[in-house]
């Protein structure tokens, strides 16, 4: 009964941080000059491809070295990683310190067709 209920948390607080992916968010706050494109995965990946003008702040260190990046925190922020997971956590540690325009933008695979064909 214990393994069946910290499944049902685990598997609710995974899906919670999927969920709140917004693309179309994404793409249009990237089109403003004001906004920041962060890419929190590994520094591996990011090695391996990135898109184009994202900054690399690993997402367990983002509420560490967001302030240098942008210490307005009302600066639009989009996240991405690998599969959404990790910039959905990395918007909650932003939201916590107060960053009020943070938009998970999902997955890297996902968002680089996209803006591809806005170029």
């Amino acid at each position: 009964m214990r393994l069946a209920i910290a499944l049902s948390g685990l598997l609710t607080f995974l899906s919670a941080h999927a969920e709140d992916v917004d693309q179309a968010a994404a793409l249009a706050t990237l089109q403003r000059g004001d906004s920041r494109l962060i890419d929190v995965r590994s520094s591996a990946e990011f090695s391996a491809g990135a898109l184009p003008g994202a900054i690399r702040i690993g997402h367990e260190d983002i509420a560490a070295q967001i302030a240098s990046i942008a210490p307005d925190k009302d600066s639009p922020l989009v996240l991405y990683c690998r599969s959404g997971r990790r910039s959905g956590l990395a918007k909650q540690s932003l939201e916590t310190l107060g960053y009020r325009q943070v938009i998970n933008a999902g997955s890297y695979d996902d968002l680089l067709p996209l803006l591809e064909a806005k170029e």
